[in-house]
């Protein structure tokens, strides 16, 4: 295939190595599972640490209140938002789980989702039929892959579902589910939608706008190579003034304002909770300030020509097979080798300073399924990856199959 990198690409390249020190002693092919942390944000998170450690956390807190602001201000223009409307939460399932818990939520009232939902929400949509009686609907797929748009449309119309929730990207599969046009189906019929776009910030342009997501869960430690241990959620401004608030809003969320009464917040911070990491808030807001540096569509362009040169170098491996489907492809590579479990070829590939990961059945059981695989080989590249990089590991690979 045809590299379209540019010639800019390689000089600013050198910047992003020289930003990112883990790349000085291994490949690193991760970044679905954790990406990289680049030096502004580390230098972020250990110059906060230090002051906690020097002043107390409330005081540092306190001090640093403006910097803490400004990392909601970076994720909204990131996604092309405002500040008002970003709830920072422990990961995007928490983001999800506190969406969720806003709805009331009644005996056969019905959610529509997809085939490719990650694992953890499937189990919260399965906890809600437990326990509220309600019906989970899956959309159909389209022939190549994805859900498909008109399927959605065709199963509001008869069921009037409560929400609509869908993966943009899966954590199995280099798939990308067309979000856009299932938002703009929700925005028709009024219907709320509930978009995780986990694996899709960092390495797809996002514009909330654009999706017409009433909800966007997002973490912090993929492709937007934050630190691990944080996320975040947009919610919309039409949702803020419908008044959804989360089941268990804690003193971040709402004020205690009498014996028997308590006032939300006006904005997404309702979906908060009191106790932060500001050090790893810190960190997300420099990698979403990072990221801008970058550009975004520049990172999604190397990422993705990245990520389709991987799959033709797999392609010409025996034993080798790419499960990608989908019209619409993404810095995500799966793979099933003959006669070998992927997190055996993950360790494998480990020994050697390539870093891999395994996707399992139990990650998105209909999926796989599919595909006739129980595991899958990951290989996710990003903006600060090589050819040469994907060079080496298709070739310590082909010795390892």
């Amino acid at each position: 295939m045809t590299d379209t990198s540019r010639p800019s690409d390689h000089h600013d390249l050198n910047r992003w190595l020289d930003d990112t020190p883990g790349c000085s002693h291994r490949i690193h092919l991760n970044n679905a599972g954790a990406g990289l942390m680049p030096v502004p944000v580390i230098n972020a998170v250990r110059d906060y640490l230090e002051k906690e450690a020097r002043y107390g956390g409330y005081e540092a807190a306190d001090a640093a209140s403006g910097e803490i602001h400004s990392c909601y201000e970076a994720i909204g223009r990131l996604i092309g938002t405002t500040a008002s409307n970003i709830a920072i939460v422990e990961n995007a399932t928490v983001a999800v789980s506190q969406v969720l818990s806003a709805f009331e939520f009644q005996r056969g009232d019905t959610i529509v989702t997809t085939n490719v939902v990650y694992s953890s929400n499937q189990i919260m949509l399965l906890n809600l039929v437990n326990r509220f009686g309600i019906k989970i609907i899956r959309a159909k797929d389209l022939p190549e892959g994805g859900v498909d748009p008109d399927s959605v449309r065709s199963l509001i119309e008869k069921h009037s579902p409560r929400l609509v929730m869908m993966s943009w990207v899966p954590t199995n599969s280099g798939l990308v589910q067309d979000a856009r046009s299932v938002g703009e189906i929700c925005r028709e019929a009024e219907v709320p939608f509930v978009l995780d776009a986990c694996q899709a910030v960092g390495q797809l342009p996002v514009d909330v706008k654009e999706l017409k997501c009433d909800f966007l869960a997002a973490t912090s430690r993929k492709f937007l190579r934050g630190p691990r241990g944080l996320g975040f959620l947009y919610v919309s401004d039409h949702m803020l003034e419908q008044g959804m608030l989360p089941m268990f809003p804690d003193t971040r969320g709402a004020k205690w304002t009498g014996v028997e009464e308590f006032r939300a917040e006006s904005d997404a911070k309702r979906f908060e909770n009191w106790e932060f990491p500001y050090a790893l808030v810190l960190g997300l807001g420099a990698a979403a300030r990072y990221l801008q540096s970058v550009g975004v569509e520049t990172a999604s362009r190397r990422a993705l020509d990245l990520a389709a040169y991987t799959r033709e170098k797999l392609a010409g491996l025996e034993r080798v097979r790419v499960l990608d489907r989908g019209q619409n492809q993404c810095a995500i590579v799966t793979a099933a080798i003959r006669g070998m479990a992927a997190p055996e070829v993950v360790e494998k590939l480990r020994a050697k300073k390539i870093n891999t990961s395994a996707s399992m059945r139990h990650h998105g059981i209909i999926d796989m399924d599919a595909k006739g695989v129980e595991t899958a080989l990951r290989i996710s590249p990003h903006y600060y990856n090589t050819r040469e990089e994907i060079d080496r590991t298709t070739d310590v690979l082909k010795n390892v199959v």
